[in-house]
C-alpha cells in the first residue's frame, strides 16, 4: 500500500478521534436526506387472477399487474386502482358481404351496428375514432373524434335483416344472439386488440434505449389497425405520410400535426374496417397506511407494467426504500436478453426494474423523460 494512502487514512482516523473526544456523537442507520424512494428489494411473482384479491388485501403483494381482478363485492377502502387504455375494438366487414359493396353502404351498416351493440356487457366505451383520450395526441384530433361520434352514434337504430356478426370471446357479449355467425357465413367481425401488447410488440429495446417514440401515438395505432385493409390508393397515400412522420420530414410542429390528422382521416374514410371503441384497464394496488404503497405513477397505455411505476412508487411503511412485492398474471415465456431487453410481460416488468435506463418512456405522451439525470444548462462559474 502506498505510503501516502496510509498517511491519509491515519490522518482521517486521528481527526475522527479528536471530534469524538471534543463532542458526543449519536449513531443511527437513518440518513438525514433520502436520495431516492427506489425500493432496495423488488419481488415479482406470477399470481393467478383469482388469488390476487386476497394477496392484495393482506399486503402479501402491494400491486397486481396485467389482468382483471374481481373482488367479492366492493373492494376494501385500502385497495385503489389506476386506469389505462385496455383494448381497441374494431368492426371489419367480410369483403364478400353485399353490405360492404361500397364505402357508403359499409359506413351506413357500421353506424347501424354500433347503435345496436350492448357496450356495458364488456365495459366498452363507444368511440368510433382510433385516437382516444388516453393518447397524448388526442388534443389534435378531438374535433374529428366528436364529429365521428355524431356521425356513427347519433341516428336511428336498426341494422339490416339477416345480419351475421362474428365476434371473438372478449367481445361476444356485444352481439345479440340472433346476430352471431356460425362458420364462414358472416358479414362483419368484431375483434379486440390489446393495446399494451401492441405497443410492446412494436417496441425496440437496445442498450437501455426503448422506442421509437411514435409507438405510443394514436396515429401510429390507426395505421397499424386500419392500414392493411385500406384500398390501394388510400394505402399508398397513408404509407407516404407515415414515411414523412417517421423521418421527421416536415417543417414545424404545425405541419406534423396536420400530417397526423390527414393520415387518420384517410384511414377512417372507407369503413370496411373501423374502430368502434375502447376498453379501460384497471390495475389494483394496496394503499394501506402501514403496508401499502403511495406516489404511484403509471403509463397511460402500459399501466403499472412500466418503468414509470417502478421509478415513482414508495412504500408507506418506510421513509425511504423498502421491500416491494408485485404480482403479475404473465409467466416467463421467452429468453431474457440483458442487451436487447426482455420480450415477455414478466421479463419487461423485470427489465424496467433492473435496466435502469437513462431515459424511460414518458407516461402520458410519445417521447421520453429523464431518469437519474437532470437537464442542467452550463452557466458562468
Amino acid at each position: 500500500m502506498p505510503r501516502g494512502q496510509v498517511a491519509w487514512r491515519a490522518a482521517a482516523a486521528l481527526a475522527g478521534a479528536v471530534l469524538l473526544a471534543a463532542k458526543g456523537a449519536w449513531g443511527g442507520h437513518e440518513l438525514a436526506v433520502y436520495p431516492s424512494y427506489y425500493p432496495h428489494e423488488i419481488r415479482i411473482e406470477t399470481v393467478a387472477p383469482a388469488e390476487a384479491p386476497g394477496l392484495l388485501q393482506n399486503a402479501k403483494i402491494q400491486g397486481y399487474i396485467g389482468a382483471a381482478v374481481r373482488f367479492p363485492g366492493t373492494p376494501p377502502k385500502a385497495i385503489r386502482a389506476v386506469q389505462s387504455l385496455g383494448g381497441i375494438v374494431t368492426l371489419r366487414f367480410n369483403p364478400t358481404s353485399p353490405l360492404a359493396a361500397d364505402a357508403t353502404s359499409a359506413c351506413a351498416t357500421a353506424a347501424a351496428i354500433m347503435r345496436e351493440l350492448a357496450p356495458d356487457s364488456v365495459g366498452l366505451v363507444l368511440h368510433p375514432y382510433p385516437v382516444t383520450p388516453f393518447d397524448g395526441d388526442y388534443l389534435y384530433h378531438v374535433d374529428r373524434a366528436e364529429a365521428a361520434r355524431a356521425r356513427f352514434l347519433d341516428g336511428p337504430a336498426g341494422p339490416p335483416p339477416g345480419l351475421k356478426i362474428r365476434a371473438d370471446d372478449r367481445v361476444a357479449g356485444l352481439v345479440r344472439p340472433e346476430w352471431r355467425a356460425v362458420g364462414e357465413d358472416w358479414d362483419a367481425a368484431l375483434e379486440a386488440v390489446d393495446v399494451a401488447a401492441m405497443v410492446a410488440d412494436a417496441t425496440q429495446a437496445l442498450d437501455g434505449w426503448s422506442g421509437p417514440a411514435w409507438i405510443k401515438t394514436g396515429w401510429f395505432r390507426a395505421e397499424h389497425l386500419l392500414g392493411a385493409t385500406a384500398d390501394p390508393v388510400t394505402k399508398e397515400r397513408a404509407d407516404g405520410i407515415v414515411r414523412r412522420l417517421k423521418s421527421s420530414d416536415y417543417r414545424d410542429p404545425v405541419e406534423r400535426i396536420n400530417l397526423e390528422r390527414d393520415l387518420v382521416a384517410a384511414l377512417t374514410q372507407g369503413c370496411r374496417k373501423t374502430v368502434i371503441g375502447y376498453t379501460v384497464k384497471r390495475e389494483y394496488f394496496n394503499a394501506d397506511f402501514n403496508d401499502g404503497i403511495e406516489n404511484v405513477g403509471f403509463d397511460s397505455l402500459a399501466g403499472l407494467a412500466s418503468a414509470t411505476f417502478i421509478r415513482t412508487v414508495k412504500l408507506k411503511n418506510f421513509p425511504w426504500n423498502g421491500w416491494l412485492a408485485l404480482g403479475i398474471a404473465a409467466r416467463p415465456e421467452t429468453a431474457w436478453n440483458p442487451i436487447a431487453g426482455f420480450e415477455d410481460g414478466f421479463g419487461r416488468l423485470l427489465w424496467s426494474a433492473v435496466g435502469d435506463a437513462g431515459l424511460i418512456p414518458a407516461p402520458y405522451d410519445a417521447g421520453w423523460m429523464l431518469n437519474r439525470v437532470s437537464d442542467v444548462r452550463a452557466g458562468a462559474l
